[in-house]
């Protein structure tokens, strides 16, 4: 019996799941079930056998990275799936790795990381965002949108889907011509640059990505917006010192995970006093269903360091603090798994070129990454939130029907 079969065989309930450890010795878990994978492992080092033990994520993350954990029959996507959908969190079944004190430990750990002052805030993104842009024109849209796209009916392709999104969230921000509109975390300027085409607007989009700011006043100048689209290398703190009340609307999307819960209560205060009296906010972040959590030790190490992925409660107990007025909440279930499975799919599609470009270690560790946070939004505890803010009671139409008036119009033209 190997040392991963009392983890196992608590877990893989349903669909088929092969062990081949580094002697030869074979075991099975579960029982074939229609809609659950087979899916089957071998171990090349028993070493790469305990550190799942060990530690279950973090562990097979390093142990696959390392090509000590090889897929025989199913790829990662099929592995982790295999285990989430065995323990999915709407059924109050969750993949419980560790002790009580273990998520005691990894919750403070969070915490601690995400305190995100400053320079901390602007390596974390370094660490993400700026290995290269031609790294995310591999898998991403046309438009370099790094963010859950929207899906209002089945068959879009990724690029509809995309352009989708930015309408969607367009018509919540109710824009009017001459208003001055802030994006806070702006990507490669793809958002900024659609609201200055849908509306006669100003847009400031503001990153800590010297990567992104260079692309992004490139494309501002090529698509002849480089006039009312500025982008600018500035934390959001210091832009609220500087120019107070200067905005109409903010758009926020994808940022927010980056914040970290220690600065909730700041980004929202910053937020408030960047806004004018009559301005309104759209938020768009990744959301955790229930509680408060933890960010997990993979991705705290290798994809976003000193990321936290909130809580709707956290979110809305901190924009509270500064009198920001919640307007609208939407929550979008499994856009951002239909987003991530396009996401997988063009990487896998590309692997010469990125294993080339960022060596194999790299390429196992992206397609981890992109697979386990594609089980998270299907089976796990994430969704995406849509949230609308106001400073004024007054600022924005009665009911919501300005919303879908104005998407459609949007839409035929993003």
């Amino acid at each position: 019996m190997s040392i991963l079969r009392p983890f196992l065989s608590r877990v893989v309930r349903r669909g088929r799941l092969t062990v081949v450890d580094p002697d030869g010795g074979v075991e099975h878990f579960g029982e074939p079930a229609p809609g659950f994978p087979q899916v089957a492992v071998r171990f090349t080092t028993r070493r790469a056998m305990r550190r799942v033990i060990l530690d279950p994520r973090l562990g097979a993350a390093e142990a696959f990275m390392d090509g000590e954990m090889v897929l025989t029959d199913g790829d990662i996507m099929a592995l982790i799936g295999l285990l989430r959908l065995n323990t999915p969190w709407d059924r109050g079944v969750e993949l419980r790795d560790k002790t009580w004190l273990g998520r005691r430990i990894e919750g403070v750990r969070t915490r601690l990381g995400s305190i995100n002052r400053r320079r901390r805030a602007r390596a974390n993104v370094h660490h993400h965002y700026d290995i290269g842009n031609d790294l995310y024109r591999l898998f991403l849209d046309a438009d370099l949108q790094y963010s859950c796209a929207y899906w209002p009916r089945a068959g879009l392709t990724l690029d509809e889907a995309q352009a989708a999104k930015k309408a969607h969230i367009a018509a919540k921000l109710a824009l009017k011509p001459g208003q001055r509109v802030l994006d806070i975390g702006c990507g490669w300027g793809g958002m900024a640059i659609t609201l200055a085409k849908l509306e006669q607007v100003e847009v400031l989009g503001i990153t800590l990505s010297d990567e992104q700011l260079a692309l992004a006043r490139q494309r501002a100048a090529a698509a002849g917006v480089a006039d009312r689209v500025r982008f600018e290398l500035i934390d959001y703190r210091d832009l609220a010192a500087r120019e107070p009340g200067r905005f109409d609307r903010i758009v926020s999307v994808g940022m927010f995970e980056h914040v970290g819960a220690p600065n909730y209560e700041t980004f929202f205060r910053a937020c408030a006093n960047l806004l004018s009296a009559d301005g309104v906010m759209l938020l768009h972040t990744i959301g955790r269903f229930g509680g408060p959590g933890a960010t997990d030790a993979f991705t705290r190490k290798y994809i976003f360091p000193g990321g936290y992925i909130p809580a709707l409660s956290e979110t809305l107990a901190a924009s509270e603090k500064s009198r920001m007025i919640v307007t609208d909440v939407e929550t979008l279930r499994l856009h951002y798994a239909l987003t991530l499975r396009q996401w997988y799919a063009r990487t896998l599609a590309h692997e010469a070129e990125i294993a080339q470009m960022m060596g194999e270690r790299f390429f196992r560790m992206w397609t981890f990454y992109l697979a386990g946070a594609t089980s998270a939004f299907e089976s796990g505890g994430m969704g995406n939130y849509q949230i609308q803010f106001a400073r004024s009671r007054h600022a924005l139409p009665l009911t919501r029907g300005y919303m879908a008036a104005a998407e459609a119009a949007y839409r035929d033209t993003v």
